[in-house]
């Protein structure tokens, strides 16, 4: 994760859940996260081709000029990118795993701004995990933010990580040691941004609906 906004809500999601898979909804108290509000939201799973906008902070409705509350967060991908996006929020939803995702965002003029999001698992009691936490936070402030609608989404990079994992900012974090490289944990990564070749799609190991290749940046 790379900004901070993703990182501090991972970190209270991931203090919430205590060991759990997921935390309760009615666990969430915006109050605590009151500085990251804007860029937070909370998505509603209705079925597997919609998720809806239950709740979207200022600072997301402001980069997408317009209100986000009932909308779909599928809309406006490309087909693999639905997909891919689509599989994601079943592993967050179905599986309780967080995932990362590093997107590309684009205008009806041609500009682009580069954005980190974060999906996390909520429980409802008698519903499983049908609710996701989640963070949309532009990289950069381009002059045209708030102005210039994003129309279409697209997906460069993608990590989940499952229930036991920890991402490696949080580890230095809480002990104190200096950041550096993790080693080879398990990423899914956006067909867009590496083709795996054959031989290790083959040895790669079956979770649920996903085949997850161990790997990692080196």
């Amino acid at each position: 994760m790379k900004h901070p906004v993703t990182q501090r809500l991972y970190e209270y999601w991931d203090a919430l859940r205590d060991g759990r898979p997921a935390p309760d909804r009615s666990e969430i108290e915006p109050g605590s996260i009151r500085s990251l509000l804007g860029d937070t939201f909370i998505l509603e799973l209705v079925d597997r081709e919609t998720y809806r906008y239950r709740l979207a902070g200022t600072r997301l409705c402001t980069l997408h000029c317009r209100e986000l509350k009932n909308r779909n967060i599928l809309r406006g991908w490309s087909r693999e990118d639905h997909e891919a996006l689509s599989t994601l929020l079943a592993a967050v939803t179905e599986d309780a795993a967080a995932a990362v995702l590093g997107l590309s965002g684009y205008t009806e003029r041609e500009q682009s701004i580069e954005m980190e999001m974060l999906l996390l698992p909520l429980h409802i009691p008698g519903e499983g995990c049908s609710r996701v936490l989640g963070a949309c936070v532009a990289l950069e402030q381009p002059y045209w933010v708030g102005m210039h609608p994003i129309l279409s989404q697209s997906v460069k990079s993608v990590r989940l990580l499952w229930p036991d994992e920890q991402p490696a900012f949080l580890s230095a974090t809480n002990t104190g040691a200096p950041h550096r490289a993790a080693s080879p944990v398990p990423v899914m990564t956006a067909e867009r941004a590496f083709t795996p070749p054959p031989a290790a799609v083959q040895a790669g190991r079956r979770i649920q609906h996903l085949t997850v290749i161990d790997g990692g940046k080196s």
